[in-house]
């Protein structure tokens, strides 16, 4: 057996190199393996490399096999040249890009992972950590899509037919360039847009805006558009190149603490100390203040009611929209209760023209009196304007 094997590996080039393949194989897996072990248990005290070293274990499976087999067939010696090897290299060499690819979009997805779980959103004070989520998240995304690009056009670039396309285009580069440029306006646009937010940051994870009218919290950035969760659970999808082309509001840029307001008419006659009082107890109260501010003042006066506004301030937008909802039920319970006559009301003066006057058929009439009213420009169709 043993000389028929010397005898086949004598006369046969392509046994030769099926058994090299074989054993460069064998030692690849074995390598790979104690080199990872090792790698493995230096990482213990480095979470980054052990986040790399899980998401990389696919595709380091599939790329030492590769460039063993890649180097067997770079290292053959021209004598055993066969008609399938060129293709079969070829064919190695292409599959090697796409490994390659893969390999380092899971290092960009393993430093995403270890950035998340580094720096949690969910803690009360989570602006530095958006920051970073932010910046590694977009920047993450974008790295992905010109790592794919790179190795799809470096794939391409090995077939001849393509280089030959590629040279003629190089030679008329204006036209080309042109075209290009007007088709990729848009992918090019987002793919700046992505880079200019992930440093300058006009948004973040989790940032409270309001765009198109539309009140919400940002849930996720990509590469070409963000999904903004709004306050009733619809999805509001924005292109990126939108954010650095219109105004809009960030309620979270600096920090996400917040003062509210509360609007009341209320009549002349209602005492304001009560109030102020009774607007310091329900702060005191509600788990949604967070101690800042807490202010009644009088802002406006009409010719029937005067104009209170209340300031009250929480950690964040959801919990002062609560808290104002709250400190508007208290104040209106509050006057209702205890001053009832301090509301709103109409007023007017009765006019009294000859009472006693006779008519035609010599009866006397009574006029009923009429209220008078000057009209108030905030009126708008004659109704008192409610809380705002």
């Amino acid at each position: 057996m043993i000389g028929f094997l010397d005898d086949l590996w004598a006369r046969s080039p392509a046994f030769r190199l099926i058994g090299c393949a074989a054993v460069a194989l064998v030692m690849a897996m074995l390598v790979h393996r104690a080199i990872r072990a090792l790698l493995w248990r230096w990482s213990e005290d480095h979470p980054m490399v052990r986040d790399m070293l899980r998401f990389a274990q696919a595709p380091m499976g599939w790329l030492v096999p590769m460039v063993a087999l890649a180097v067997v067939l770079h290292a053959r010696p021209e004598s055993t040249l066969l008609a399938p090897v060129p293709v079969l290299s070829h064919g190695l060499v292409v599959v090697l890009i796409g490994v390659v690819t893969w390999l380092a979009v899971r290092c960009v997805q393993a430093a995403e992972a270890f950035f998340t779980r580094r720096f949690p959103v969910d803690v009360a004070d989570n602006l530095h950590a958006r920051r970073v989520l932010t910046q590694s998240r977009v920047l993450g995304r974008t790295a992905t899509v010109l790592i794919v690009l790179l190795g799809f056009a470096t794939a391409l670039m090995t077939l001849p037919l393509v280089r030959q396309i590629g040279a003629s285009l190089l030679a008329s580069a204006g036209l080309a360039g042109l075209a290009v440029g007007l088709a990729a306006k848009p992918v090019l646009g987002n793919l700046i847009a992505g880079l200019q937010i992930a440093l300058a940051q006009p948004i973040r994870l989790d940032d409270v805006v309001i765009i198109e009218g539309e009140w919400g919290r940002v849930e996720e950035i990509t590469g070409t558009y963000v999904v903004v969760r709004i306050w009733d659970e619809r999805r509001l999808v924005v292109p990126l190149n939108w954010f650095m082309e219109h105004p809009f509001q960030n309620w979270t840029r600096r920090t996400a603490q917040i003062v509210g307001t509360v609007f009341l008419w209320l009549d002349y006659r209602v005492p304001l100390a009560p109030l102020r009082e009774e607007l310091q107890r329900l702060c005191r109260e509600a788990v949604e203040w967070d101690g800042r501010v807490c202010v009644l003042q009088v802002t406006d006066a009409s010719d029937r009611a005067m104009k209170l506004r209340a300031l009250v301030s929480s950690g964040d937008s959801g919990r002062n929209w609560d808290l104002r909802c709250r400190v508007r039920e208290g104040l209106l319970a509050f006057v209702q209760s205890h001053h009832p006559d301090a509301l709103p009301r109409w007023r007017g003066e009765w006019s009294r023209t000859r009472a006693n006057a006779p008519t035609d058929d010599g009866t006397r009439v009574r006029p009923s009196p009429q209220p008078q009213r000057s009209p108030h420009p905030e009126d708008g169709a004659g109704g008192l304007p409610g809380p705002v």
